[in-house]
């Protein structure tokens, strides 16, 4: 449990008492698994267990207003709008890290976030969050025979330009939904093809950062791929840490072995599983065409002055360099 102590849990789990209308939603959050659970959002609030309580309640509230348990059978329609979606969020699994840890890796330079509403893209990022956390780790536990509820994220930083700061709102919503929802769920962000860009901002940016965070991430040469294969074999390196020069595609002449696309098995794997569940549901209720609304809370007074600290150090670097990508006029908060 690292900095939790067990002390710290057995009170957290003598104030849970958790019934109807929240006994479903806790299920699909612990999964089995309430030590782990109670151990994550303690470490989520600095062992503070009166704090992490209050954390675990409005979360699950937070779930039931906004129906969290159904939007694996909510689908993203028509399949023209989840083609564009997917095509511009990249995310998939790439396989699994030698202890059974799911390692999703992220292409976040090339991530434009510019097919559809915000609504759209909110619902895919919690969609991947519950399939996760209700599929991929109770899967990956009952092979490996132990406890699994955490992942490695690998962040492609291939094409990282200026003009990302435009979706700076949209990222900052997303890791709010994350820190508040889906605490401590990532054991280690792995950096890799860093441009000049990130490198320059990275060392503004983190001492802002919480000592929890830092120690996570760890930013790689180049494709990271040495040091990636030190915790995971090659056939679950990402695409673009399988050699130099190799970054994020949104277009790979082989889908199965892009794991952004459609036509990785992770991706067809996950669009089955929220067809079949609408399917069961649709003699109830008929899908609907448009975007799954979610209630998301204010980012935390940290979050946004670090989404304005990025914004700065990216408008110096383009003032310095000549460019004229400046993001001046950017709002972090508010439409």
């Amino acid at each position: 449990m690292g900095i939790v102590s067990q002390e710290a849990i057995k009170q957290f789990q003598a104030l849970i008492e958790v019934d109807e209308p929240l006994k479903r939603t806790f299920q699909n959050v612990h999964q089995g698994y309430l030590v782990e659970t109670f151990g994550r959002f303690l470490k989520a609030r600095d062992s503070n267990v009166a704090e992490a309580h209050k954390m675990l309640v409005d979360c699950l509230n937070w779930r039931v207003q906004n129906d969290i348990d159904n939007i694996l059978a909510k689908p993203i329609v028509p399949t023209e709008v989840y083609r564009g979606v997917r095509d511009s969020q990249l995310i998939g699994l790439s396989g699994y890290s030698r202890e059974g840890l799911p390692v999703f890796a992220i292409g976040v330079g090339l991530s434009t976030f510019d097919k559809a509403s915000v609504h759209y893209y909110v619902q895919s990022h919690i969609q991947i969050n519950e399939y996760r956390d209700r599929v991929i780790l109770p899967s990956a536990s009952k092979k490996y025979g132990k406890p699994i509820t955490t992942c490695i994220k690998v962040l492609d930083m291939t094409g990282l330009k200026l003009s990302a700061l435009s979706q700076i709102k949209l990222l900052t919503t997303i890791s709010t939904i994350d820190d508040l929802n889906y605490p401590e769920k990532t054991n280690t962000y792995y950096i890799v093809n860093a441009p000049y860009i990130f490198s320059a901002c990275w060392k503004v940016v983190k001492p802002l950062l919480q000592e929890r965070t830092r120690k996570k991430v760890q930013v790689l040469s180049g494709c990271g791929r040495d040091e990636l294969l030190e915790i995971m074999d090659y056939a679950s390196l990402p695409h673009f840490c399988e050699g130099e020069g190799s970054g994020s595609s949104r277009n790979s002449q082989n889908g199965a072995d892009n794991c952004f696309s459609l036509d990785h098995h992770f991706h067809q794997q996950l669009y089955t599983h929220i067809r079949q569940q609408s399917l069961m549901k649709e003699s109830v209720q008929p899908i609907r065409h448009g975007s799954f609304h979610v209630d998301v809370p204010e980012a935390a007074a940290e979050r946004t002055h670090i989404a304005e600290t990025i914004v700065s150090e990216f408008n110096k670097f383009g003032n310095q360099n000549g460019l004229s990508e400046s993001l001046d006029g950017l709002k972090i908060n508010g439409d």
